[in-house]
């Protein structure tokens, strides 16, 4: 594509592009296929509802949004009145196929089940792609993300954008090459997730769906399931062949700022203790322990995980600062030989009670020097300006969000077994549970490929 942009913008991207050269951690070239500083970037949107609503009116800030792609009429109706001159579909792979030539990159924000199947296609397309978190629902299928991206060259973002936090990426940077802590062996992360219903025996009521609801587009690539509004349109995340519970739907964000503070990729182990499943839904609630090796001059460690109104040991706890007179519902503590680091919230945002805990004193963040970062200039900015040829961006699927999501959908494989898990990061099998294949990779039906 060729057409003009606006000075003002294309001032705003070529600044933010110096401002974000050299992201830590972020690793990737520019993409083969890049625009130009005054090429203004055509967008297709998949799945506009929801987060799909933001995620699209980021694209329309950053270029031309030029496809819209709802399975539900009302939302894409509704989308369309914000993007009049955008073309209406209910079938992503239509809209692909019809406007092709027009699409530069695209926004990929469907439930879980769906976005491996559109991201790939679009990449493959080589399309740019920025994909809601969680990156996909199976390990097998973010690995795949990860290869054609690496494949294909493309810009690619996940929507965790935390990830952009300064608060963040400083708390990152003290904790993995300054070392404020020392050596790190755990990390203690916690949700007050799930808000939808995690439940044994859920009884799920079916019906038709309503005449504004393509079922079957929403269904995608999984096997025939009758409508239900226990399902559809929020609380699909409860149920294990829509979604990936409260750990898919929060760990991309709450264990951000540890993952790039100390690389937790490939852990060789997983073991959760969880309240009882029926296959159906996710358990109310898990604690889940990760193991990790050494890595690239980071010490072996590991990571628990807190879900449905667990949270770390008090003696852990008591120290740390909190809000009004009870802790954060959610946050990380990462534990050093040196002492601990408190990041509260899922986003690492809270800047009065992120710091360092050392010999019962707290030391504030802002009172820690660090210059070992670098300042994002927006989350969607640095996805738009890896398309222009720019530095990828910080959550880029080759690098970061792919190794992200593996970590993190691991768990769930303890979840569904109740065992513990060996895990064969580099094969994506386990070496001594068996029957978790259909977890670890779905079995994509009614013509849907990755």
């Amino acid at each position: 594509m060729s057409k003009k942009v606006n000075p003002n913008r294309r001032s705003f991207i070529q600044a933010s592009a110096v401002a974000g050269a050299g992201f830590w951690a972020a690793g990737g070239v520019a993409p083969k296929k890049s625009l130009a500083a005054t090429e203004e970037i055509g967008f297709a949107c998949v799945g506009v509802g929801g987060k799909g609503s933001s995620d699209s009116d980021d694209a329309g800030r950053f270029g031309k949004v030029v496809g819209i792609c709802d399975i539900d009429d009302e939302t894409l109706n509704k989308a369309g009145e914000k993007f009049p001159g955008a073309k209406k579909y209910n079938d992503y792979r239509k809209m692909y196929e019809e406007l092709g030539a027009s699409i530069d990159a695209v926004t990929v924000s469907t439930p879980d089940h769906t976005h491996a199947v559109a991201a790939s296609q679009a990449m493959n397309m080589g399309k740019a792609c920025f994909c809601q978190k969680p990156l996909t629902r199976s390990i097998w299928e973010a690995r795949q993300l990860s290869e054609i991206a690496k494949k294909m060259n493309v810009a690619t973002q996940m929507g965790n954008q935390g990830t952009a936090e300064s608060n963040l990426r400083k708390s990152a940077a003290l904790i993995g090459k300054k070392k404020v802590i020392g050596t790190v062996s755990e990390v203690h992360v916690w949700t007050n997730r799930p808000v939808w219903p995690q439940a044994y025996g859920l009884k799920v009521a079916t019906m038709a769906p309503p005449a504004h609801v393509k079922w079957d587009l929403w269904l995608g690539p999984n096997k025939h399931h009758e409508y239900s509004p226990e399902i559809h349109p929020f609380k699909w995340r409860g149920f294990w062949e829509f979604g990936t519970g409260a750990l898919g739907d929060m760990a991309c964000h709450t264990l951000n700022m540890s993952y790039m503070a100390l690389n937790l990729r490939d852990p060789i182990s997983v073991e959760a203790e969880a309240d009882r499943h029926d296959g159906i839904c996710f358990p109310k609630w898990s604690k889940i322990v990760f193991e990790f090796p050494e890595l690239d001059g980071r010490a072996a460690c590991k990571m628990v995980w807190y879900d449905g109104g667990q949270v770390p040991p008090a003696e852990l706890m008591n120290d740390l600062p909190k809000q009004g007179d009870s802790h954060f519902s959610s946050g990380a503590l990462v534990i050093g030989d040196k002492g601990k680091f408190y990041s509260p919230g899922d986003y690492g945002e809270h800047v009065r009670q992120t710091g360092v805990i050392s010999n019962g004193e707290f030391t504030q963040i802002r009172s820690l020097e660090c210059d070992d970062w670098i300042r994002s200039p927006g989350h969607f900015n640095e996805f738009a300006e890896a398309i222009k040829g720019g530095p990828a961006a910080m959550s880029n699927i080759q690098t970061y969000s792919g190794g992200l999501t593996e970590t993190i959908l691991l768990g769930n494989l303890a979840v569904w077994s109740g065992k513990k898990v060996e895990w064969d990061a580099k094969n994506l099998i386990s070496k001594n549970v068996e029957g978790l294949e259909k977890i670890i990779r779905p079995d994509l039906q009614n013509g849907y490929e990755i």
